[in-house]
């Protein structure tokens, strides 16, 4: 099943129709509690989590004026779609390998009334060269896939986003390296479990690791993510933050992710 949306121009009126997008089947549209900003997500495939969320918040903490921004392997598009929502003055590209979620990111953009804002490409990021963006960035982000290892009974749209497939940690970083800025800087979220493999293939290719803030459950468990961020040719400095703790041990989410969620420019939907 297909239907259209409308979509609208987000002047004062909030009324103008500007284009027809259509929505496929199990495909549907989340609000995200963001000054009016949707997202259609498809049921059958990988959708956002708190990692993108973190991701975004952690990024937009680096993020200044004018500054050039890419973002690999953008899936849905929600990560430019969070930081262009709180910080209007920025310009993201956003470059997606999956033909499915590079045409999702590019609906979701103009669902949003975001074209001058982002730009989606679709390509391989190990191949950036044959791509038509701008060589030289001031950040990079990156939510990228997580597993390293065989692949169990997954759907290829849902392997390609967990495992590493057509990417690895290392092209990550030698592309980051290749599109950045000398200083500029490479955001991104991990599995803790990797935090070795991330440290040296960061330092192999010439970005040094800064700030290192892990992500754990609750306090009674281990971290489980980790959120980094690296400049090319710094300097050799790590400051560790304390870890950001999701859950209460209730399970209500804590103080400090209300405040990620609530307390930036504007509130991210829980």
């Amino acid at each position: 099943m297909r239907y259209i949306l409308n979509t609208y121009n987000y002047t004062k009126d909030r009324t103008i129709i500007v284009e027809n997008l259509l929505i496929n089947e199990h495909e549907r549209v989340d609000n995200l509690h963001l000054d009016g900003y949707k997202i259609i997500q498809n049921t059958q495939h990988f959708r956002y989590g708190v990692d993108a969320v973190l991701l975004s918040w952690f990024a937009g903490q680096r993020v200044f004026k004018n500054a050039k921004i890419i973002d690999l392997g953008t899936g849905t598009g929600i990560i430019p779609i969070l930081l262009v929502a709180n910080e209007k003055c920025i310009h993201v590209d956003a470059i997606e390998i999956q033909d499915y979620y590079a045409d999702l990111a590019s609906r979701n953009i103009k669902l949003n009334n975001l074209q001058n804002y982002i730009n989606v490409t679709q390509g391989d990021i190990r191949n950036l060269s044959e791509v038509s963006i701008n060589p030289k960035y001031d950040i990079v982000v990156s939510n990228p896939p997580y597993m390293k290892g065989s692949i169990h009974n997954e759907k290829l749209p849902h392997a390609i986003a967990r495992h590493e497939i057509t990417w690895s940690m290392e092209a990550l970083m030698v592309t980051a390296r290749k599109i950045l800025k000398d200083r500029g800087k490479l955001i991104f979220i991990h599995r803790a479990s990797r935090l070795v493999d991330i440290i040296y293939n960061m330092r192999a290719n010439g970005i040094e690791p800064k700030v290192m803030r892990l992500v754990t459950p609750k306090l009674s468990k281990d971290p489980n993510l980790v959120l980094i961020e690296g400049h090319k040719n710094g300097k050799a400095q790590l400051t560790v933050e304390k870890p950001i703790v999701i859950y209460n041990e209730n399970g209500d989410y804590t103080d400090e992710l209300k405040d990620i969620y609530y307390n930036s420019k504007k509130p991210i939907s829980l």
